[in-house]
């Protein structure tokens, strides 16, 4: 028998044995969804790998350029990864978060989050310096209501929990933290602008309030009442913008690996940071709900409940407490 018809007659055979593989490739399905936990289906699993390893390497000799062997290669790494794939366990995988994904998302995001805060705190401070050399100005920032509250010589907030129960505002305040969080998030994909435009307007707006409010007496009161819940809120809101700058620049300097690569790799390594951002929104609804605007609760307590708040924070970004003293770096 020539070679030719030898290795006809071998690739032959190794088409008859389709069924098989496929075989493999339901029974490996049924693991990954979570459909079978039999042992012996779980062994078979196992057989099932070094019989399509090496039949893969037949076809890659016999039949280089078909269906087939393309076929096989896709099942074989289906199993490869069924047989690879851990136990996922919910306690294991929060702990992954906190301590390792949190932690080098935020080593990654340093740079960014160094200018996010620069730029924040000048356009915070040309916002104070602006009103308090022309206090007309703040008709720009602030709405005539509010004006004419300060006026007054009252805040907004005061007699705030006389008009919406604490639950139905801190509802409305998450809701509120997390839309602005987001689209401070998503507009850094303008290429970094967006975060430009949203730090630097809010900003200009928190300065021009707080000069406004001081020019009236007020700006004591108005800082025990942001105190408690600002420091990690504004905090939080830096983060999301350093987040979207780091995407946004993904998406204007992709390099060699190609925009839809980088973009997919920059949205990868924010997102446990998003999601921390998100678990501290909720408590800052809470505390901006129930303690910022009750009058009975002492100023120093807020500023002690709005400084431990912003430690947690600064923990939990941290990956504290965590076995090993050197912090997780980003791939």
């Amino acid at each position: 028998m020539s070679a030719t018809a030898r290795d006809s007659a071998l690739a032959h055979a190794l088409l008859r044995r389709a069924p098989l593989w496929q075989e493999a490739e339901a029974r490996a399905g049924r693991f990954v969804r979570g459909r079978s936990d039999d042992a012996a289906d779980a062994a078979r699993v196992a057989d099932d790998y070094r019989l399509l390893a090496h039949d893969l390497a037949r076809a890659r000799a016999l039949l280089p350029r078909s269906r087939a062997r393309e076929y096989l290669e896709s099942v074989y790494a289906g199993v490869h990864a069924t047989l690879n794939h851990g136990d996922w366990r919910l306690g294991a995988a929060l702990l992954q978060l906190l301590r390792v994904e949190i932690p080098a998302s935020m080593c990654w995001l340093r740079p960014y989050l160094a200018w996010a805060v620069a730029l924040f705190v000048l356009a915070t401070a040309a916002g104070y310096a602006l009103v308090a050399r022309f206090p007309e100005l703040i008709a720009l920032f602030a709405s005539p209501d509010l004006i004419a509250s300060v006026e007054s010589g009252k805040l907004w907030t005061e007699g705030l929990l006389n008009i919406v129960p604490s639950s139905v505002l801190s509802v409305q305040i998450l809701t509120n933290n997390i839309v602005v969080s987001l689209f401070a998030y998503c507009s850094g994909f303008l290429f970094g602008l967006g975060t430009l435009y949203i730090l630097g307007l809010n900003g200009l707006m928190l300065g021009a309030v707080f000069a406004f409010v001081v020019r009236h007496g007020l700006g004591a009161a108005l800082a025990t009442f942001i105190v408690a819940h600002g420091c990690v809120e504004l905090s939080v809101m830096c983060l999301s913008g350093a987040a979207g700058a780091a995407v946004g620049e993904a998406l204007a300097r992709p390099g060699s690996a190609g925009r839809i690569a980088a973009f997919r790799d920059a949205a990868l390594r924010t997102g446990p940071v998003l999601l921390a951002c998100a678990l501290l929104l909720v408590g800052a609804g809470l505390i901006e709900g129930f303690v910022s605007p009750n009058p009975a609760i002492a100023a120093g307590l807020k500023v002690a409940i709005g400084a431990g708040y912003w430690l947690l924070m600064l923990a939990l970004l941290a990956g504290w407490p965590r076995p090993g003293s050197n912090p997780p770096r980003a791939a």
